[in-house]
Parts: structure tokens; sequence; C-alpha cells
């Protein structure tokens, strides 16, 4: 059963992760945290900042939804949960 819970929190998380991504690429401006305080890099100050956390958010949320497929399919084991 500790693969249904590791699936459906994977899938979630990388939902969540793209759906940030998209919002923010469609605003052109992410809503971040840095050191504790508010950071919001746009496409017109920050430019590459703000292409680099919207590459790094895209790979993650791929990767989370990936890894919880790839625990669906039991090509690899779930996350232990204690």
């Amino acid at each position: 059963m500790n693969w249904i819970a590791s699936t459906l929190s994977l899938l979630a998380l990388g939902i969540g992760t793209l759906f940030f991504a998209w919002r923010g690429h469609i605003s052109g401006e992410l809503a971040m945290a840095r050191f504790f305080r508010m950071y919001r890099p746009n496409r017109q100050d920050h430019p590459f900042a703000f292409y680099f956390y919207l590459a790094l958010l895209i790979v993650v949320g791929t990767v989370e939804i990936v890894w919880g497929i790839l625990i669906f399919l039991r090509l690899l084991r779930p996350l232990p949960w204690r």
C-alpha cells in the first residue's frame, strides 16, 4: 500500500510544480523565496533568473511525475513512510 501513497503524493507534487511554472510563464513573474525574503524574478528586470528558475521548475515537476509513474509501474521502490 505504500506505493499508492507514494504515487499519489509524487504526482500531486509534480502537477503542482508544473502548474506553478505554467502560471509564472503566463504572468511573466515567478514568486520565490530567497534567504527568507520574497524574490520575484520577471522577464523584464531579470530575464536570466526568470528563465533559469522556470526551467528548473519544469525539470523538477517532470522528474516528480516520472518518478511517481515508475513507482506506480513497480519499477522503483516506494517512498519510505514512517
